[in-house]
């Protein structure tokens, strides 16, 4: 018994759910258009004019749950492929899908449209559910 290894508490479900080293399709898998959000926080992130230009519509962006994040238990950090901070969920739209992810459902997003005004880059996200 004292061969067993502690695993973090989100290891499998981001190897599952984030295209990790294992990335395995399922069977009769259907994806579900939930909610369009606009990403909170992007003025925040201090590369996001260098990341911009890979923000093209279409491109998939992944979901983290943060449920120890002091400002909102219910916060979703948005990153991009790459493992890039995007931003946020905003919290206004974030309980049910933060739910959907607590109860190991995949939620990811799609870049639909970027606008650039000034040094802030507006990024509205299509998420959907892949189940």
């Amino acid at each position: 018994m004292g061969d067993l290894v502690k695993v973090d508490e989100n290891g499998i479900v981001n190897i599952l759910n984030n295209g990790g080293a294992l990335n395995i399709g399922r069977p009769f898998s259907q994806e579900i258009f939930l909610i369009e959000v606009e990403i909170a926080g992007t003025s925040h992130v201090e590369n996001m004019l260098e990341l911009e230009p890979k923000l093209i519509e279409g491109t998939e962006v992944k979901f983290f749950r943060e449920c120890d994040n002091r400002f909102d238990g219910n916060a979703i950090l948005v990153k991009d492929a790459d493992g890039n901070k995007l931003g946020y969920v905003p919290r206004v739209k974030n309980e049910i899908l933060a739910r959907l992810m607590d109860a190991g459902k995949f939620v990811f997003g799609r870049v639909k449209r970027k606008e650039r005004v000034g040094d802030w880059v507006k990024v509205v996200v299509e998420v959907f559910l892949r189940d």
